[in-house]
């Protein structure tokens, strides 16, 4: 169950930092992937370690704070990394930056993050748009008693990635160039990579892309009436694909190549969204 004390408490603290914010957007960003951030009119700047539900950033690649920012008019609440499940901090972390958007009246988020590819055919450093998800986990954040922050108790899951917001992210990769793939992304616990086994079975079941995050927050967000869109950066070709060890400085050095492309994208994205009025 997500304890709603330090929830509350992060809500308190943001609005101190930022009295006037009202985002009407939210993104996370994934490992190695904070600079993006820099692609955006700033109009502040709070750590994690200031905010009490995230707390320090616990994984190399996470900057750790939240910016407050503004593209094409659109006010946005940047997490510049990610709290994880694996970590042992518990489902609040995970959690905080969901509740601050819903709490501020944001209406959507896009979620980010480094992902092994599974697709022979695909390479480091392609995007891919998340289409939908299966969640290997064998856990959810919404387990326990029943909180309606977070929608209902039984929330429908049949269209998580909002349609309208994938197709603005494809028309966003065509108008600035930038190629895109789009597929199923499998999360798994962490903090281990997968091995050539569970990644043949989960190539079978369905996966294109596979990592430790999203699925958790893709969930809160849309139980919770947040539209979600997501995007994965192939940052390593999944265990047994290639002959060779993987390594989180191998997803940390892709993710700062294929960084040019992911700015344009999401620039472009902002602009997409500014016509959609959302």
């Amino acid at each position: 169950m997500i304890n709603r004390k330090p929830l509350e408490a992060s809500l308190t603290a943001v609005k101190s930092a930022f009295p006037k914010a009202k985002p009407k957007m939210g993104m996370i960003l994934g490992s190695g992937l904070s600079e993006v951030a820099e692609s955006f009119e700033q109009l502040g700047v709070l750590s994690y370690a200031k905010i009490p539900g995230l707390g320090k950033a616990g994984v190399a690649g996470h900057a750790g704070k939240l910016v407050w920012g503004k593209s094409a008019g659109i006010e946005t609440f940047i997490f510049q990394g990610r709290r994880h499940v694996y970590e042992g901090v518990g489902w609040e972390a995970v959690a905080t930056p969901l509740f601050l958007l819903k709490s501020l009246g944001a209406k959507a988020v896009f979620l980010t993050n480094a992902a092994g590819g599974t697709n022979p055919k695909w390479t480091p450093g392609n995007l891919m748009i998340i289409e939908d998800h299966i969640n290997m986990m064998g856990i959810t954040p919404l387990l326990g008693a029943h909180d309606t922050f977070w929608g209902p108790r039984f929330p429908d899951q049949s269209f998580i990635y909002d349609r309208q917001l994938r197709a603005a992210l494809a028309r966003a990769g065509r108008a600035a160039k930038v190629a895109l793939r789009k597929g199923v992304y499998f999360a798994g616990t962490g903090p281990t990579y997968e091995t050539p086994a569970e990644v043949r079975a989960w190539r079978a079941l369905g996966a294109d892309a596979v990592g430790m995050s999203t699925v958790p927050e893709a969930m809160l967000a849309n139980a919770a009436g947040l539209r979600v869109v997501g995007l994965s950066c192939i940052t390593n070709m999944a265990a047994g694909i290639l002959d060779q060890p993987l390594t989180h400085e191998e997803v940390f050095e892709t993710s700062q190549q294929a960084m040019a492309n992911m700015k344009k994208l999401i620039l472009q994205f902002w602009q997409e969204l500014a016509k959609e009025k959302i």
